[in-house]
């Protein structure tokens, strides 16, 4: 019988990226604001702004739950209102817990929670502080989580550098920029959405049945090496 995975936020990007990878193997359920890019997958609707989740679809039991809502508001400090703070906390932290305390009761033993954050949480970065403060939120959390819901349940968090995505658009938006953000990684280039979802497929699957209660850092070596 195939798993049931809900992500929250799969129609385009990393999570969409996500789904396409797991649809030949899992029941794929997407909860996002609209059908854009989904195929082959079952929709709910979902927006992070509204925390509105409709369940009524969903399975009684899922094995796995993956939230991919996320922002990159990149700005001096002295140009960020509290309201930024607030708007990035929300979207980036306190809809998530809100989605995930509305499917708590439906994660089956052995089910895999995934989250993403950001490299700039462990590894200062200007410019940063908005986003990273929220992504800090979501790994204390993921921690504590994955702590209080052993054995049962395992939670994991992934922590990307710059991803080309349409979340990205305007910092690599001319080759110039994107040559620029390659070079600042050891590897050379700037993340893809497979280089990500191939993690997040990993950890939703049993092959990763004794991870739990980590951040895993795919960011091109840019946070540990310098070269």
């Amino acid at each position: 019988m195939k798993k049931n995975i809900l992500l929250i936020g799969g129609s385009y990007g990393i999570g969409n990226a996500i789904a396409e990878q797991l649809n030949n193997d899992y029941n794929v359920f997407i909860a996002s604001r609209t059908k854009e890019r989904i195929e082959n997958a079952n929709h709910i609707l979902f927006n992070a702004l509204t925390d509105e989740l409709d369940v009524t679809t969903l399975p009684n039991e899922l094995h796995g739950f993956v939230y991919c809502p996320g922002s990159i508001n990149l700005k001096p400090l002295k140009m960020l209102g509290a309201d930024a703070f607030e708007k990035d906390m929300h979207i980036n932290f306190f809809s998530l817990i809100k989605a995930f305390k509305t499917i708590e009761s439906r994660l089956a033993d052995n089910s895999s929670v995934v989250f993403f954050s950001t490299v700039a949480v462990q590894t200062g970065m200007p410019f940063h502080t908005s986003v990273a403060a929220s992504k800090g939120a979501i790994e204390g959390f993921a921690k504590s989580l994955a702590a209080e819901y052993a054995p049962k349940i395992r939670v994991n968090v992934i922590a990307p550098s710059l991803i080309d995505t349409p979340l990205a658009k305007r910092l690599l938006n001319n080759d110039k920029k994107r040559e620029a953000m390659a070079e600042r990684h050891p590897l050379k280039r700037v993340g893809n959405v497979l280089d990500i979802a191939n993690v997040a497929v990993l950890l939703l699957s049993d092959k990763s049945s004794w991870i739990t209660g980590q951040v895993l850092k795919v960011d091109g070596g840019i946070s540990t090496l310098k070269i």
